[in-house]
Order: C-alpha cells, then structure tokens, then sequence
C-alpha cells in the first residue's frame, strides 16, 4: 500500500514534467563538453582531488588501476584508486555503485572493483570506512526468485562531487577508454618502455581479443609490438547547478534501493537521506524506516544545500534537464523512459539537421518489427517525410561503429551475437518495408536526400624498427614481456586479488616473478646503447590531422620494405551516446539508440537534456542563423575532429582549457578559419568535403588494408574472395605485402581525419543471422 502510494507520488510529480521525467527543467546551468578521454579523465583527476565531503560514482565499469594522466609512469599518482584513497584519508566520503556482471557474459570484473577499492584503506589506517562499494543486481536466481535479469545491466556513468558539481556521458572510469582526439593504435616505444601510453589491459582490441581476466590488470595477451588497439571515440558533459541536485537524488534513490534490495542487514552500508527529500517525501529517494534497521541514516549534503554557489544563483545560460531509463529491477520504481521521449520529441521537430554520434542504432518505425520497439526510428522517418513534403534541406548524419565491438571474425560462430546486432541495424536503417529507408519512401520522399550513415577509421605505424628486434635477440627478451614487466611495476603496486576474491594488501605475484620481470627488462634495457637510439617515431596517428605532416615524410629507422609490416589499421570505435539537433539541443548520457537503453525496462540509463539561451551569430543553409553556443561549439569541434580539421594533441593536458573542469574555465573552441569553415552545418563545401574524405578514406583503408566490412562483400563467398581466412597476413596489416612502400606510403598520405562510409550493402545477399535466435540478449 506504502509502495502504491509512493508510485502514484512519483507519476504525479513526472507528469507535470516534460518528457514525463522525474526531474523539472531547470534554467542557468553551467554545463562544458569533453570530446575523448583524455581530456575527460584529466578533468575528473582535477575535480576529485578538490572534493571535500563527498563523491558519488556511478559505473557500468570501473577499473581501480585506471590512470587518469598520461603516460602512467610518469603519473602513477593519478591512478584513479590513488586518487580515491588520498580523498578517503582526507575524511572524503566516497559512494560508488558498480553494475554486477554476469560471469560469463561480460569481462568487467565487479569483484575486483569493490574489493580493490574496498582495501585501500585497512582498518586502523586514515580513511578506513570512507570508501563504500556496492554492486547490483545478484544474479543466484534461487535466493531472487523474482530478479531475473541476466541480461540488463546498469549503464549509467556519471560523478557527483560535493553536490557542486557532475559529470555524465559514455566515459566510464575503466581501461580501454583513455584516448586523445588523433587516435593513436601503436604504443611501442623502442626509446623505453617507461613512454607507454596503455599499460597492460588499457592495451585492447576487442575485434581480436577481448579483456582478459580483469581481475589480474596488468596481463596483455595482446603483443603490442604485432597489433594495434582499437581506438575509442566518446563525449561526455561537466556541469555545476541545479541539474546537479537530479543527478544526486538519482544516485541515492539508486543508493538507497539497492541498500534495500540486497544490503538490508548490513552495517557497513548505510541509508542516505537528502535534502529536499526529507519527512513525507522521503519515500522518493527509497528511504525506509524499519522497526530494527541496521546501517545509519546519513544526512545529504553535509554542509547546507544552500552553501552551493548554484543554490541562490545561476551559474549559466544553459536550459537543461535530467532524463532517465529506470524501473522496477533497477531502481524500484514504475518504468520511466524519460530518454526515449525526449530524442523522439527533439529528433521530431527538427528543422535543419539531425546528428547522432551511438555505439547502436537499434530502432523501430511502428508496430511491425517486433522485437524492436523505441520509435526514434518512427521520429526520424516523420522528420525527414516533413522537410521533403515542405521542400527544406535537412539532413540526418548518423555516425556509429562499423562492427559492434566484439571480439573475433565476423564468420566465425562466436560472432552470432554481434551480427545479430548488424541485421538488426540495417533492418532499422534500409533493409525491409518497416525500415527507416523504405518508411521514408513510401511517403513520396527519397530518403538518400535525407539520412547519411558513416563509420569511423584510423591508421598507425607500430614502431618496432630494426635495432628493436635486434634488442630482442641480444637481450633473449620480448618487447611482450617487457611490457608486462612495465605494467607489474606501475600497476601491480597496492592490491593483488587473490583466488577466492578477497583482497590482499601488497601483491600475490611471488617475490621470484618479480624479480624474474624485472631482470628481463633490465636485460633489454641494457642492450639499447648497443643497437643505437631510434628516430622515428612512436604513433604516426597525427599524419590524418590538421598540420600533421605526411606519412610519406616521415622517418623509419631501416628498410621501408620492413616498415610496410607495422602499418594497421582499426575501426575507431564510436561509444559516446549524443545527440545534436539544429546547433540548438544536445542530449549527452549513457544511452545507446536501442531497446535495452531507451524501454526504461532494460537497462538503466541517465542522459542530459541541454538547450544553451546563449546565442551566438552563426549561418544555416548560407542564411544568418541564431545558434546555441553549447551545441553549435561542440558540433564544430567533433565535425573538425572527423574532418582531420584539428590538430593532434600534445599528451600534456595540463595546460589545456578543454581538459580542466568547468568550474576553471569554459571550452576553448579552438577558433581560426577551420572553426568558420564548419560553422554553416548545411554548407555545400562542407557537405562536399565531409562526404568526399569518407569517399577517399573509405577507398584508401580498402586498398591498403582490405577493411571490413565493406559494400564489396554481399555474400558469404564475396567475404571470402574480399578477405581469405588464411593466417598470412595478422588483422588490421596490410593485405598485399607485395605493393611498393612509396606506393603505401603515399596512399597513406590521401587519408584525411577519420570519417567513412558505413557500407551498406554489407551481406545484403546473405542471412546475417540465425534464424529464430533469441535476440534480447544481444539487441534489446
């Protein structure tokens, strides 16, 4: 009845909102984007070693031994749990919620986390109980009848510090995500091993190799020296005002729900209290008051709400509101998919241009494609069918990943699950009477004016040059286990999970493997004076950018015929989760364009809706045009990163403005004729050039390297002929070792930014999937 009660509460409240969220619209937010991790973690390095009272994290994923500046030995300081304990022993209470995985399913090990976090400060240390871990949802099906969800998780990432500031978007705190805007693939560093960018599992290519054991961080399977990562493409937002009070009240309904749920009769977690939420409406934050309760009730924020700048004045110009993707299994409330309404509602009254950076584009334009239901794809097809009858240029530019980022060969049986995934993104784009294509065309409208899909690629130089491997053979020692030994040392420091998962202090890797590690790097440390430094250099990632220099010019210590075997290539993996309409609006979160993000009943997801009533004299379609200064700033610069239209960036973030947090200073939107030039979305030289460097690059990448998938493959045979399973050539290398290396070289030189077509007709001729899987696990 209690429950009932509180339901009814809650619908009333969200129903007087828009998009019927449980959060209002709020005026006067001051809200800054991130464009990749390096900048983002930078950020979030800056704002968690200046909180005071508390941090709230919420994490699909996070790796303690993530290091939030580069290059990791030279800032071991920074590693994410170092940051943590030093707050926690400064009398910060830290709260972090991590999505509990599903064994073997998924390689982000939970465990490790809370209990790597959990250990950092022993009893009778500073800081000891200031770090509270909790993970979420159990999945022993017989003690929880009723929570059968093995296959939705929690996917939010968002921070709240000192309920002053948040941030939110696609970054969780964990390997594999640390990236800058020229996406580097190579990290071997004949120069010394200390220069690596990626040590250990923050090394990954999911295409070839999924992580490994987690638990045990420090472990690659992947030779750097024979492969490169794959590259990670993502935004995020941080902001300060009264936004920050909904993200805060969604972590301690989370908080508070899952004490419920599953830590009732646990000391060590205790119920959170709120203000704003206090007395009768205590309810809405899941706060309950048993006879006996165990764990105390803490009152939220420790110092007084108003002593927050943004408490008694605006702190921005941006008009923003929280949204969510939340239920019954996930935070005990009645479904809300706030998200959905609101890129449906926005996406719908677009006039100009609709951009959408998703690691999916999983969708439905009515009724017919069960088991598909969000209806962005309905939105999307009534947008274009208007501006088509009305005679308006408007444009759709949907940007997601070539192949979603699972580990293998797409013809191998284990792909099952990630071609199931592409079928059900070409039936949502062109594939049938009910996609979003065929949709548009049986209105009188033709959808190739309209809607534009592209993929994302990049291109490096492994930089394994001759004197390296002869250093391997003097020294009897692998650049492989040198890399090993680098990441024992920078990572294998605090806390080692044992077998049984409790934590130890100190390392479990015996004292004789140590040393054993450690004299094999010495051994290859010593024989560099011997072969001669090298000069070329370590990523050639920065040739695909602005002012980068060729490829063809640059240096390669020996052979140039040697070299042809350390290029690769790899798709550059798109995960942020952003939508930008009419340089007006922005959502920015954690959900991904499909049913498991957008239903509300799957997963759990928190995204931003922002509108910035800073205006700024910008151009649409060649006439003058008011823009949103945080959208149409954000679309410039993520149009210039694809378009190879920005520079690459020095790896020293410190001095850069766009990686501090937004309470130092505002974005540096990088101005110069290259900011103009992307400035008018709907210019014809803009267009021209986006759409001839996917052409050229698309052409470039399938050339050299034979990149799939590709339009060239529509049967299971073409895919053969295209790309022969043989064990010749290593994934991502060149296809034929018998092209000349100026030829390489110089075709490397044509590649310009990262853009590429997404192809189309990819096995269009041939059953992508099985028939009658069970789709939910991998799509919905």
């Amino acid at each position: 009845e209690h429950e009932k009660l509180t339901d009814e509460k809650r619908t009333r409240i969200a129903e007087s909102h828009r998009f019927n969220s449980f959060a209002p619209e709020r005026d006067g937010n001051k809200i800054k984007w991130y464009v990749d991790g390096q900048d983002y973690f930078y950020a979030v390095s800056v704002a968690l070693e200046k909180a005071k009272e508390t941090i709230y994290i919420e994490d699909w994923w996070l790796s303690p031994e993530l290091f939030l500046r580069r290059p990791p030995y030279y800032n071991q300081e920074w590693r994410l749990d170092q940051v943590l304990k030093r707050r926690a022993e400064a009398g910060v209470k830290i709260y972090v919620v991590v999505y509990k995985e599903v064994a073997q399913a998924l390689s982000c090990n939970s465990a490790h986390t809370k209990h790597a976090l959990h250990a950092l400060c022993p009893e009778g240390t500073p800081g000891h109980g200031n770090i509270t871990v909790m993970r979420h949802p159990d999945h022993n099906v017989f003690e929880n009848a009723g929570d059968m969800t093995f296959y939705w998780a929690h996917h939010e990432k968002f921070i709240v510090i000192d309920y002053e500031m948040a941030f939110i978007g696609g970054l969780d705190l964990c390997f594999g995500r640390w990236d800058s805007r020229q996406h580097p693939l190579a990290d071997v560093h004949p120069a010394g091993v200390q220069n690596e960018m990626f040590p250990g599992q923050d090394f990954n290519n999911n295409r070839i190799l999924d992580f490994q054991s987690v638990d045990d961080w420090k472990s690659n399977e992947l030779s750097k020296a024979d492969y490169g990562r794959m590259p990670w493409h993502d935004v995020a937002m941080c902001l300060i005002g009264d936004c920050v009070y909904d993200i805060a009240e969604h972590f301690v309904l989370r908080w508070n729900f899952v004490k419920r749920d599953k830590y009732k009769r646990s000391e060590g977690f205790d119920w959170l209290t709120m203000t704003g939420r206090e007395g009768e409406n205590e309810d809405l934050v899941a706060v309950q008051r048993p006879k006996h309760p165990v764990g105390q009730y803490i009152h939220h924020p420790l110092s007084p709400l108003e002593n927050r700048s943004w408490s008694h004045e605006q702190q921005g110009t941006v008009h923003a509101q929280v949204v969510r993707s939340s239920c019954d299994w996930s935070s005990g409330i009645l479904t809300e998919h706030s998200i959905q309404n609101a890129y449906c509602e926005v996406i719908r009254n677009a006039d100009h241009f609709v951009y959408i950076e998703n690691q999916f584009f999983i969708t439905a334009t009515g009724e017919e494609q069960s088991p598909i239901h969000n209806t962005i794809g309905r939105a999307i097809v009534d947008a274009c069918v208007r501006a088509g009858k009305e005679g308006r240029k408007f444009r759709v530019i949907i940007v997601i990943p070539a192949v979603p980022g699972f580990a293998g060969d797409l013809r191998d049986d284990a792909a099952m699950g990630t071609r199931a995934i592409m079928d059900y993104q070409y039936k949502s784009i062109h594939r049938g009477p009910h996609s979003i294509f065929e949709q548009i065309k049986s209105q009188g409208v033709d959808p190739k004016q309209h809607v534009f899909i592209f993929n994302l690629r990049s291109y490096d130089r492994l930089n394994k040059t001759p004197a390296m491997i002869e250093q391997e053979e003097k020294s009897g020692v692998k650049y492989q286990d040198v890399q090993r030994a680098e990441a024992e040392e920078i990572m294998g420091e605090g806390i080692h999970s044992t077998t049984d998962g409790q934590p130890t202090l100190g390392d479990t890797i015996s004292e004789d493997e140590r040393e054993r590690l450690s004299d094999q790097k010495r051994r290859f440390e010593a024989q560099r004076g011997a072969v001669g430094d090298s000069s070329s250099m370590d990523s050639i990632a920065h040739t695909a950018m602005l002012n980068g220099g060729k490829v063809s010019e640059t240096r390669w210590d020996g052979d140039l015929e040697e070299e042809k075997e350390n290029f690769v290539q790899e798709e550059l993996y798109i995960h942020g989760k952003l939508l930008i309409v009419d340089d007006r609006i922005v959502i920015c979160g954690s959900s991904n364009i499909n049913d498991r993000s957008q239903m509300g009943l799957h997963d759990s997801e928190l995204s931003i809706v922002m509108e910035d009533y800073d205006l700024m004299d910008s151009a649409m379609d060649g006439q003058p045009f008011k823009a949103g200064r945080h959208a149409a700033t954000l679309r410039r610069l993520l149009w210039r990163e694809h378009l190879g239209l920005l520079p690459a960036q020095p790896l020293d973030a410190s001095k850069d403005p766009n990686a501090q947090p937004v309470d130092v200073c505002p974005n540096d939107v990088m101005e110069g004729p290259e900011y103009e030039f992307v400035a008018d979305p709907l210019s014809d030289q803009v267009w021209d050039m986006w759409t001839g460097n996917a052409t050229n690059n698309t052409q470039v990448f399938r050339h050299l390297f034979r990149a799939d998938p590709d339009d060239n493959i529509k049967t299971w045979d073409d895919y053969e002929a295209f790309l022969p399973r043989h064990n010749k050539f290593k994934q991502g290398h060149l296809h034929d070792p018998f092209m000349p290396a100026e030829e390489v070289r110089q075709k490397l030189d044509q590649i310009k930014g990262h853009l590429v077509w997404m192809p189309l007709d990819f096995l269009c001729d041939a059953p992508m999937a099985e028939k009658g899987l069970q789709v939910n696990a991998y799509t919905e």
